[in-house]
């Protein structure tokens, strides 16, 4: 019963094929996110990604409407929005006319690190220094987004009154005690790093304050997952994974590569080891392995939710893989 407890949700990218385009990545994504929103996922978040030949979700708010618009049911939000990169009532004008176009439907996850290089964050004409003032700047947002108050000067109009859900986003300390003072609902990026997941969601569920939006703490854990009908074929999709992360290391363009036979010819055993770490919660096999390790990690750790971030090169490969995990929790 370990997964049944649990929600489903999942984390996109819109990542760009090698020998695809960003029109045609954009046009899988909605697809992709329909096939969730058949299949029963809670929530659909894009990551804010900027200067990166690869990801095509670095206009974020645009490709949140355009995925809530073409679904019915599925939460759809940002995992994150990194939040030093923007005005904050540049962000609640944009999430309150999103939450007015599709009540109940958007959801607002920040993030504190910029998402990108110094020289992007110079372009996005925001001060290096901004990270700093995370705290207040997520305390702003709360106040433009909820009801106006007598006397109140700045308004985000569309914003006010919509009371858009925030979450915060982190792969340190920092964000969890944050959302813990907070009373906030709190999501370990581990698709990524990994390293102190056990520590972030102690402090968060330790430290969590109720407040009038959370009685009592909510973790989603972000976790690399790659399904297939058999470990052999799932090991062989998570190549492209493998070669992207390479890539990542490499300072080399992010497109999705085509699956490989063998990585050994690719990369040293240096950035092999490398590369399983940043990949260290990564979730690769056929059902029953996957429901394993699944649950393994359901004993081990705090979380209320799971946030899959899914990078197979072939589309419907991709769409196989949401129904075998789906799967897994009317088969235990």
């Amino acid at each position: 019963m370990l997964l049944q407890e649990k929600t489903f949700s999942l984390l996109e990218l819109a990542s760009v094929r090698e020998d695809g385009s960003i029109t045609e990545t954009l046009r899988d994504t909605l697809r992709y996110a329909q096939k969730a929103d058949e299949l029963g996922f809670e929530r659909f978040w894009l990551a804010e990604h900027h200067n990166m030949e690869g990801i095509a979700s670095s206009a974020t708010s645009v490709l949140i409407g355009h995925i809530a618009g073409g679904t019915e049911r599925i939460k759809v939000g940002s995992g994150g929005i990194m939040l030093p990169n923007h005005p904050p009532l540049v962000i609640a004008e944009q999430f309150g006319t999103l939450a007015s176009l599709y009540p109940g439907r958007i959801e607002l996850g920040l993030g504190r690190a910029p998402g990108t290089d110094a020289i992007t964050m110079r372009a996005l004409r925001r001060d290096m220094r901004s990270a700093d003032d995370f705290p207040q700047e997520v305390g702003l947002l709360q106040q433009l987004l909820a009801p106006l108050k007598p006397g109140q000067k700045l308004k985000a109009i569309p914003g006010a009154g919509t009371e858009v859900p925030i979450w915060l986003l982190g792969s340190s300390l920092f964000s969890a005690q944050l959302a813990a003072q907070k009373g906030l609902p709190y999501a370990f990026a581990g698709h990524f790093a990994p390293r102190l997941v056990r520590e972030a969601l102690h402090v968060y569920r330790e430290n969590f304050q109720p407040s009038e939006v959370l009685d009592k703490p909510y973790a989603i854990l972000g976790i690399p997952l790659i399904a297939a009908d058999t470990d052999a074929e799932a090991r062989y999709l998570a190549t492209t994974s493998h070669q992207r992360i390479l890539a990542l290391l490499r300072g080399q363009p992010l497109w999705l590569k085509p699956p490989v036979e063998e990585m050994t010819p690719l990369w040293s055993p240096e950035e092999e080891a490398a590369v399983k770490d940043f990949l260290g919660l990564a979730v690769v096999g056929g059902p029953d392995t996957v429901r394993e390790d699944l649950e393994a990690l359901c004993r081990e750790l705090p979380i209320d939710e799971f946030m899959f971030t899914i990078d197979v090169y072939d589309p419907a490969v991709r769409m196989r893989a949401l129904e075998i995990v789906v799967n897994l929790r009317t088969t235990e």
